[in-house]
């Protein structure tokens, strides 16, 4: 299946109405849809390839906001559900999920559960979730379910951060139309740009038909090793995308691979090593471009 036509196909006449429509207007205009009615920075982590460290970005970005005591909630709408769990939070263990709010039209507020960070609440994923787009696929409005749930409970945070599955399906694209900006991460490998070429054109799509307000916060190299291959990779997406890609890199690290299962976030897990150093870093990273998108606007 072509996924740039199925995209196109999906988004096509997507209805926007509320809260949704005006925060795409105001983006329509130039402007930062947060700029508008104290919205916070909804921010979607996405890549199409499995095994690059989206969920771990996601996860450790989200309790870096948290530690610096920013409002932020994680939203997991992968049917893996590793989100929750390294959160604590395994998805079989919950009584209300992102399934029911995008199928039933449950209220977010009603599924978020508190973590161990103070600042930092999470929407869970459910096992339900892997039948989810097949259910969605023939409903009115279907792309745009996540955006008017966040629309609902933004005012009560700073960031929203979306953890997508590793596809480009209507979960994926549900997290797409809901996020003002995109962070993408890539594993410093052979075929990463490949990869990212696919992601850029999704946004493109998107962005062009849905959610004109779209944009790359940021693309944040995973996985780093010490070898020659993971600095020509580096070395070629920066020379490619140099104002995009986080001065940061995340390394490949023994400690960030074992607090998933731990249930806890570097963080929580060990704050002294490289791997929560640099998402620390990340997050200061990210403060300072959402800061100067609302200086701009």
């Amino acid at each position: 299946m072509n996924v740039d036509r199925s995209i196109a196909r999906s988004i096509k006449d997507l209805p926007a109405t509320g809260k949704v429509a005006r925060l795409r207007r105001t983006a329509a205009r130039g402007k930062p849809a947060h700029a508008e009615e104290n919205m916070p920075r909804i921010i979607t982590i996405a890549n199409q390839k499995g095994g690059v460290g989206k969920t771990t970005t996601a996860v450790n970005l989200a309790a870096s906001l948290a530690a610096a005591e920013r409002r932020t909630l994680l939203i997991d709408v992968d049917p893996q559900g590793n989100a929750g769990s390294g959160l604590g939070i395994p998805r079989d263990q919950v009584d209300g999920s992102v399934y029911e709010v995008l199928l039933d039209g449950r209220p977010l507020a009603e599924v978020v559960r508190r973590t161990e960070l103070k600042f930092l609440d999470l929407a869970p994923a459910s096992r339900h979730l892997v039948g989810a787009e097949l259910e969605l696929a023939g409903e009115q409005g279907r792309e745009s379910r996540l955006a008017q749930a966040v629309a609902g409970i933004a005012g009560d945070y700073e960031y929203i951060l979306i953890d997508c599955p590793p596809s480009l399906g209507l979960l994926t694209l549900n997290g797409l139309v809901a996020a003002q900006g995109v962070i993408i991460p890539i594993q410093c490998e052979y075929f990463a740009l490949e990869g990212l070429a696919d992601v850029l054109r999704t946004i493109d799509l998107v962005k062009g038909s849905a959610n004109p307000g779209l944009q790359v916060d940021g693309i944040v190299l995973t996985m780093h090793a010490p070898n020659n291959l993971a600095t020509q990779v580096e070395d070629e997406i920066r020379k490619h995308f140099k104002k995009e890609v986080f001065k940061t890199v995340i390394p490949r690290n023994v400690r960030l691979s074992e607090c998933p299962s731990h249930g806890k976030p570097i963080l929580l897990y060990d704050v002294a090593s490289k791997g929560c150093q640099s998402y620390l870093e990340l997050a200061r990273e990210v403060v300072r471009r959402v800061d100067r998108i609302g200086r701009a606007a």
